[in-house]
């Protein structure tokens, strides 16, 4: 297919490359030229300017958008909007708000072009690995893009999940229980670690994960974080939000459901930024693991 990346950070960049080796033709964009060598070492045609994604494709065109959620999505699209034909795609794969997810889907719509919104997840392991892919729009608009997704993603990693809006409503509230999961690893590392008992914390998070309950993708990168650094510490406990928790905890409010770990969850970041903290270190930690996050170094 022809596949065209706004954005060659992390995640577009990984996206990119993984559908090359799958022999499809892409196209990729960013605004820091930087990016070019890289992108042209991973077989993606670099692009000069956005609108040039629609001569370097053959229509139908299918183009994916990896940017920051807000403003700078809208100001992609408006970038290569003009150079589409009718019954081209136009993906989200970036952490929009589903909100703004269902407003992007209905002005396209009004010009001819499909739009779909995709939660991802699986950060910077997902070129290797295969990325989960969280689906919505239209239920035909899909199924003409899902050689995309069934490329991009793990085994069984992608699902089609509803209208406009569901796919990055699903990865909001997937992020939201994310904090929760993170929150609860890091807390149970700083009372193993403030103990009497001298625990090896990669030794534990590696036994953790031979049939005990809490085993997890996350306590393998926990295992990496503590071999590399025992008391992480060059690691600052400070630790971002990237809007999804705070999304996630607007709607359970909004729809009057209770959700104490996540909100809690949410409170710890916020704590992070003011004194530093053990259990700070090893979100930041696992998030530099995971997603390829920046870490703030002491």
């Amino acid at each position: 297919m022809n596949v065209g990346i706004m954005g060659l950070g992390r995640m577009g960049m990984g996206m990119g490359a993984r559908l090359v080796k799958r022999s499809h033709k892409i196209a990729g964009y960013d605004v820091s030229p930087d990016k070019r060598p890289d992108a042209e070492e991973a077989g993606i045609m670099w692009a000069e300017n956005p609108s040039d994604m629609g001569s370097l494709l053959d229509a139908p065109r299918v183009v994916i958008i990896s940017v920051p959620a807000g403003e700078p999505v809208d100001s992609a699209i408006n970038s290569i909007v003009d150079s589409l034909s009718r019954g081209d795609i136009i993906i989200d794969s970036g952490n929009s708000f589903y909100g703004d997810s269902i407003r992007r889907g209905r002005s396209l719509e009004e010009r001819g072009i499909e739009f779909l919104d995709v939660g991802v997840s699986g950060g910077v392991w997902g070129l290797q690995q295969g990325f989960c892919l969280m689906i919505g729009g239209k239920g035909e608009t899909f199924e003409r893009a899902e050689p995309i997704f069934r490329e991009l993603a793990a085994d069984d990693g992608y699902a089609y999940v509803g209208k406009s809006g569901a796919g990055h409503f699903a990865k909001m509230v997937h992020n939201g229980v994310e904090y929760g999961i993170l929150e609860a690893y890091a807390e149970g590392f700083e009372v193993l670690k403030s103990s009497d008992f001298g625990y090896d914390l990669a030794g534990i998070a590696d036994l953790w994960n031979h049939g005990g309950v809490v085993r997890s993708w996350l306590l393998e990168l926990a295992k990496l974080a503590f071999e590399e650094s025992p008391d992480l510490g060059n690691i600052k406990g400070w630790v971002e939000d990237s809007g999804m928790g705070r999304w996630t905890l607007m709607e359970s409010i909004e729809q009057r459901v209770p959700a104490p770990v996540i909100a809690l969850s949410l409170m710890m970041r916020f704590r992070s930024r003011q004194d530093d903290s053990f259990s700070a270190k090893v979100i930041a930690a696992l998030r530099q693991k995971f997603g390829g996050h920046s870490v703030k170094q002491e």
